[in-house]
């Protein structure tokens, strides 16, 4: 509290310590006060007012606020409050702590040849960010909060003349009907703004690095931030999306076109393999040839289990082990991963538990696995993994058969804001397989996808 002004009034000076910048209160605030109240005493709260607002503290972002709900909620967000007593309304100056985590390089996505920085848990961080990568003021940037107590901030970043706009509208439309208490991850948006919730695949691209937000944007997709976490989500999305590498644009397009189809084919591997091996060693052992056949049954005579108990057993140990590497300390987890697969599958193979066959089709379907860019979609794929083996313990390959056509059936229903999830194997254009595993020379690639509908289709002349 400040005394000075004329009569009986009184000035309250408020902020929240750890939230606000005290120092910069002390400064910037408390200093020109006490200073202009020395040089002018007993002045009229209302010309002090229209001083401070005009410019006398020394903070570029004021606002004026008559309600206290305002009051607080400014508070709760780094302001520091000049409240005038006698007017029934106060002043509100962004001085925002500067105690943040540092602009630090990505540890999820790598970086061989691009930069080398990744978002951080401050919005505004965030923002300046891709804010660095396009210099437009085409970018546009609409925030909100979310949460009832959270009050947490978002921001829906697109570039103006690019993005659909309706699909813009539609997002905000989406958060705006988010209620709840407190937004403080992810999956507490992703659940309310993705057209299918219920299905395992991800239907966001989620990125921790600022040129690869950025590059989504200029492509004509829509990005959110959030405030408190380090991660940005981009939409919409489509299959093939998860396929692809930000680092993939930085090579020559022969060599990104053959790790495009490795991909593909590890995707096939991870998914397919086991269940094939599991459908032919049980159903259709005139499918081997003699020379190989007469090794597995060598190799499994004296197993006591069914190759899809089998299976099913080394893979469930697997993701044991992969659950332990991850949720250990680095150091420990690594260890654990490495030496926990060799001693348990090589003990399971001198137990006569688990035949050498069925160790290296799961190693090499779990391998498979790991080099699908996106961490979301490999779990979906393990999931639909295990789904294909036990239909192959049943029916053998006719179970195959009949998963992967329901999997086709699911993914063929999904939307993501309008874009078909499988495209571009189902839009209308000739050659979607072409343009899907095949990447042309960035000089012949002028236009943007014509699935997002983006005014501007030409990427360059």
């Amino acid at each position: 509290m400040l005394y000075g002004l004329s009569g009986t009034d009184r000035l309250y000076i408020c902020w929240i310590d750890g939230v606000a910048s005290a120092g910069s209160i002390s400064e910037l605030v408390i200093r020109p006060i006490a200073d202009r109240l020395r040089a002018v005493p007993d002045i009229d709260a209302e010309k002090l007012e229209a001083l401070f607002t005009l410019g006398g503290i020394y903070s570029a972002p004021v606002k004026r606020r008559d309600k206290l709900a305002d009051l607080v909620d400014d508070l709760m967000h780094g302001f520091c409050a000049v409240v005038f007593d006698s007017l029934g309304s106060a002043l509100t100056f962004e001085l925002k702590s500067d105690k943040i985590r540092s602009i630090d390089s990505p540890t999820l996505e790598k970086s061989l040849k691009g930069a080398k920085d990744a978002f951080v848990e401050t919005i505004r961080v965030n923002t300046a960010l891709v804010r660095r990568r396009i210099c437009s003021p085409s970018l546009k940037c609409v925030e909100s909060q979310l949460g009832r107590k959270s009050s947490t901030k978002v921001s829906i970043m697109f570039v103006d003349g690019v993005a659909c706009m309706s699909t813009v509208k539609e997002l905000a439309r989406r958060l705006d009907s988010i209620d709840v208490d407190a937004v403080t991850s992810i999956g507490m948006i992703e659940d309310y703004i993705t057209d299918s919730p219920a299905s395992p695949f991800p239907q966001l691209i989620h990125t921790e690095r600022p040129d690869r937000f950025a590059g989504y944007l200029v492509d004509g997709r829509i990005g959110l931030l959030i405030d408190g976490l380090p991660i940005g989500l981009v939409l919409p999305v489509t299959f093939a999306e998860f396929m692809k590498v930000t680092g993939d644009g930085n090579q020559h397009f022969l060599v990104s076109t053959g790790l495009v189809l490795l991909r593909y084919l590890a995707l096939l591997l991870g998914l397919f393999l086991p269940a094939f091996y599991v459908a032919i060693a049980m159903y259709h052992q005139e499918m081997i040839p003699s020379e190989l056949l007469l090794s597995m049954i060598t190799a499994k005579q004296n197993v006591p289990f069914s190759t899809g108990a089998e299976i099913i057993g080394m893979i469930i140990t697997f993701s044991l082990l992969q659950e332990a590497g991850l949720r250990l300390p680095n150091p420990v987890g690594d260890t654990v991963s490495i030496i926990g697969a060799l001693i348990v599958g090589q003990s399971a193979v001198d137990a006569q538990v688990a035949s050498p066959i069925a160790i290296i089709v799961v190693a090499t379907s779990g391998i498979a696995c790991y080099t699908l860019p996106s961490q979301d979609l490999g779990s979906a794929v393990r999931l639909f993994r295990l789904a294909m083996i036990i239909a192959a313990t049943v029916c053998g390959l006719y179970g195959v058969a009949i998963v992967s056509a329901a999997l086709l059936l699911h993914l063929a229903e999904l939307d993501s804001f309008g874009v078909s999830y499988t495209s571009p194997l189902t839009d209308e254009r000739f050659g979607g397989l072409f343009r899907l595993l095949v990447r042309l020379p960035n000089r012949l690639n002028k236009f943007r996808d014509p699935a997002l509908r983006t005014p501007d289709r030409r990427r360059q002349k």
